[in-house]
């Protein structure tokens, strides 16, 4: 995720209803047979993996749905998605993965169901009015009323079959009566105009009270629905946030949060830790990286989804949290650890990994207010010691603030074009040049993967159109947009909405493509991070990570060169 200025800060439905509506293939629609032209074979056999590939993905995905497995469904989608962009099916099924996975995510949100309580129908349809009104000024693209129309009813319907919302807000509504009315739905709103976001607010307004009559639903919980629905689906990045996740969103860019201090991955059945803060409650009992959180309070992660039991670790500062975790050996304790203010250090495992040729290296984990300070900080603890080339390492680093991005590769850059930002509202358009003071000219090799995102991939797609350094690797994720965060005024609740697109200083568009290693080392070969736990636990040693391995003998190679020169 991207941030920069804006207004606080900016970082970087039924499924027949939702996949015919998007994509034409069901509305009787005439078509223009095209006379028919030689094709390539090779282009055929192309589309034909393509499809091949397709079928084979929804086939995975459909089960995952099946299980009501929300979470690994999106993972599963969105890789596949980035992997045949042309898809829309696969891209359908995504959003209908994420509307569920929403709403099951809010309902288990204090903060969404104090809103939910509180906030009167006539408070929630100005927030709506709200949210419209940042998506007509500052969203990317124009915003087509009718579609946001379309997928706010998708979000209620999808509602309407989740335990979850049904449990919170019809309890005792009659089931036959909540399905007819959600099958209903869409086709009642067919009549209506959509043609400006006030008569989208009207027709929002006309469904609450529809199902406040007929079902006894809150309007509030109607229009909420809506209100994610109309944010939620227009891209990946954009969502409305409660008021706890607005919280916890600026926490991260300051670079500090309320937990135990651990970086948490969720698998299958068990959070793994990936990372254990210094000094954080989490190691001062003795949580280690590589162990595994197996349960949080009395819900297990073997019974419950993760993600949900990550959630129950959040909390107020000084409660503290029950946990069973379990070490890589096997053996399982339990734990009673306090919640407090963590500072999250960015920059992490500053050392020289070669230290006979003095090549340094540091990890950036994210991208915050504090990183531009904290990598100065190492480089001029590297430097004091004789580094002679610099390894940093921003695999796995999903991105952050966008001016943390500039500030890092203008450290690295002395001239020239950074990157880039272009938006619907010309407000959003920026060019991000680098300047000469403070500049580090020491030798410089990038590593990323496919989970280097956002501001990982402005600051290496600089180093890489620069010539700068040296990229090693795998290509990055690919998601190159800026999103901005606005406090919303109606009500307890944020916007992260995506305002621009970003290039690299050749004008390259980082969305879908990412940047792109000049020396790749592709998986299985290099599943680990040094000084990381795998899989089992292990903590993996620097001689084990592969891409560190190659970027090291690079460094050495070009040092050898620069040396034997007239």
């Amino acid at each position: 995720m991207i941030a920069s200025s804006l207004f606080a800060a900016q970082l970087t439905f039924s499924t027949a209803t939702l996949s015919a509506q998007e994509s034409g293939a069901y509305q009787g629609t005439t078509q223009v047979l095209k006379p028919l032209v030689p094709v390539k074979a090779d282009k055929l056999a192309t589309a034909d993996a393509l499809a091949e590939a397709e079928n084979a993905a929804l086939e995975t995905g459909f089960a995952l749905e099946s299980q009501s497995n929300w979470a690994e469904a999106i993972q599963h989608y969105e890789k596949h998605s980035r992997a045949n962009p042309e898809s829309k099916t696969l891209y359908q099924r995504l959003i209908i993965c994420r509307l569920h996975y929403d709403v099951n995510r809010r309902f288990v949100d204090s903060s969404y169901n104090d809103s939910l309580k509180k906030l009167s129908l006539t408070q929630s349809l100005d927030l709506y009015s709200e949210i419209l009104a940042n998506l007509e000024t500052h969203y990317v693209e124009q915003v087509e009323w009718s579609r946001i129309l379309l997928h706010g009813t998708a979000a209620l319907e999808v509602a309407l079959t989740e335990d979850k919302f049904i449990q919170s807000t019809l309890s005792g509504a009659d089931p036959a009566a909540i399905e007819r009315f959600r099958q209903g739905v869409h086709r009642r709103l067919s009549n209506r105009s959509s043609q400006t976001r006030f008569d989208v607010r009207a027709s929002v307004a006309h469904v609450a009270d529809l199902a406040q009559k007929e079902l006894g639903l809150s309007p509030t919980a109607t229009v909420l629905e809506y209100v994610s629905g109309a944010v939620s689906t227009l891209d990946t990045y954009t969502r409305l946030l409660s008021g706890d996740q607005l919280k916890e969103m600026f926490s991260n860019i300051e670079g500090n949060f309320v937990g135990l201090g651990v970086e948490l991955k969720s698998d299958d059945n068990s959070l793994q830790i990936l990372s254990v803060i210094p000094g954080g409650p989490a190691e001062e009992s003795g949580v280690k990286a590589g162990d595994r959180i197996v349960r949080v309070e009395s819900s297990r992660t073997t019974v419950v989804d993760p993600d949900y039991a990550a959630d129950l670790l959040r909390g107020p500062e000084h409660t503290y949290v029950s946990i069973g975790v379990v070490s890589p050996n096997g053996q399982e304790r339990d734990m009673r650890i306090q919640r407090r203010r963590v500072d999250v250090p960015c920059v992490e495992n500053v050392r020289f990994v070669e230290p006979n040729q003095k090549i340094g290296y540091l990890r950036l984990t994210n991208f915050q207010k504090t990183t531009t300070r904290d990598i100065e900080r190492a480089l001029w603890d590297l430097q004091r010691q004789g580094m002679r080339s610099l390894v940093l390492d921003v695999r796995g680093n999903p991105g952050g603030l966008l001016s943390a991005a500039v500030e890092v590769a203008d450290r690295f850059l002395d001239k020239g074009r950074i990157v880039t930002t272009r938006g619907r509202n010309a407000r959003e358009n920026f060019d991000y040049v680098a300047h000469r003071p403070n500049t580090w000219n020491i030798p410089l090799a990038v590593l990323i993967d496919s989970d280097s995102a956002s501001a990982s991939e402005i600051f290496a797609g600089a180093i890489s159109d620069t010539g700068r350094g040296i990229i090693v690797g795998e290509t990055s994720y690919g998601k190159g947009s800026v999103q901005g965060i606005f406090r919303m005024q109606a009500a307890n609740f944020g916007l992260c909405l995506t305002t621009a697109k970003f290039y690299s200083p050749s004008g390259r568009e980082i969305s879908r493509n990412g940047v792109e290693p000049k020396f790749p080392v592709d998986s299985p070969d290099s599943p680990y991070i040094a000084l990381r736990p795998d899989n089992t636990g292990h903590v993996v040693e620097d001689h084990e990570d592969n891409v560190l391995q190659k970027a090291i003998e690079q460094l050495v190679q070009r040092s050898q060169t620069i040396s034997q020169r007239p």
